[in-house]
């Protein structure tokens, strides 16, 4: 009877901790999302680096005026019509965007949920100074990002077209420039590097918790 009591008891705290490490992994990775789509200034070294400018006959603060406009329609739950000023969109566009805006206000909903949990479990670990037992899960999930990293640069054209045929159920995100001229703006290496400064992120986040569990174990 005391066996099956003990046991009984350790299959809650054991879903407690997965549910905990769920959460740790959920909030690193909503996190970096979150960092990489208001880092308007990786958009602003696009225009630089890859000549956009020469293929949509606007201003660099005209285009960041629209990239702007974007990226509150998208990010901000009260905007709730697109409207750039200089790019016309197509119904097929305007869904699609539509789409993105409820993936993200999902990531952002994972984020503040996933972070209520993550602040509790990192809470506890420091109250009984076991921070120290996130680094070997820590170690191994680092490993993870540089996989797909690694994938990603064999051919990112391939990983591009399958995240999105994995996110999205229609080809609305297969933009026509002349309906959606919005795509001229976007080229493809900015979403690369979105995607490799989101891996980062996540890294630096492993990371960073790698070596606080490391220095408590000095201590």
């Amino acid at each position: 009877m005391k066996s099956s009591r003990l046991m009984n008891g350790s299959k809650p705290m054991r879903l407690r901790r997965f549910a905990q490490w769920c959460a740790f992994h959920l909030f690193g990775i909503s996190l970096a999302i979150f960092l990489v789509i208001n880092c308007t200034f990786l958009y602003s070294w696009t225009l630089k680096g890859y000549h956009v400018l020469e293929m949509v006959d606007l201003t660099k603060s005209q285009i960041m005026h629209n990239y702007h406009q974007l990226i509150q329609y998208l990010s901000f739950p009260w905007v709730t019509h697109l409207k750039m000023t200089n790019f016309s969109s197509s119904s097929a566009g305007l869904q699609h965007f539509s789409d993105v805006k409820n993936l993200f206000m999902l990531n952002e909903a994972v984020l503040i949920i996933s972070g209520i949990v993550f602040f509790f479990f990192i809470r506890e670990l420091i109250k009984t100074k076991s921070l120290w037992r996130l680094i070997r899960p820590l170690q191994v999930a680092a490993v993870i990002p540089i996989l797909v990293g690694v994938m990603m640069s064999i051919s990112f054209d391939q990983f591009f077209i399958g995240f999105h045929e994995l996110l999205f159920r229609n080809n609305d995100w297969m933009f026509d420039p002349a309906k959606d001229p919005i795509i001229n703006a976007l080229p493809e290496e900015f979403f690369l590097q979105c995607f490799v400064l989101v891996f980062v992120f996540i890294e630096c986040f492993y990371l960073f918790f790698i070596l606080v569990g490391r220095k408590e174990l000095k201590k």
